[in-house]
């Protein structure tokens, strides 16, 4: 997970905000209720993306997908690339 949250947020870096320090966002994609996915599938989100108004959980996925077409597997994606890579999102 620190190797997750170390490059930073994967959407400010989409957006070209830059570096933005990051937790980490669970997918609910594919998990039964009340469930979070593993670990090794964490998405690195700021607190804004993540859980602000503008966020993952402050718009709903559909409306955050919506907003940046984009959905969880994206920025999931996005993440996995950039650990594998060691990109620093800055």
């Amino acid at each position: 997970m620190a190797r997750v949250v170390r490059g930073g947020c994967v959407l400010c870096r989409h957006l070209g905000r830059g570096y933005q320090a990051a937790g980490v966002h669970h997918p609910r994609e594919g998990q039964g209720v009340g469930q979070r996915a593993s670990n090794y599938l964490a998405i690195a989100l700021c607190r804004e993306c993540h859980q602000g108004d503008a966020g993952f959980h402050g718009l709903g996925k559909h409306g955050f997908y919506m907003r940046y077409r984009l959905d969880e597997l994206d920025l999931l994606a996005m993440t996995i690339e950039g650990v594998a890579t060691g990109d620093r999102f800055s």
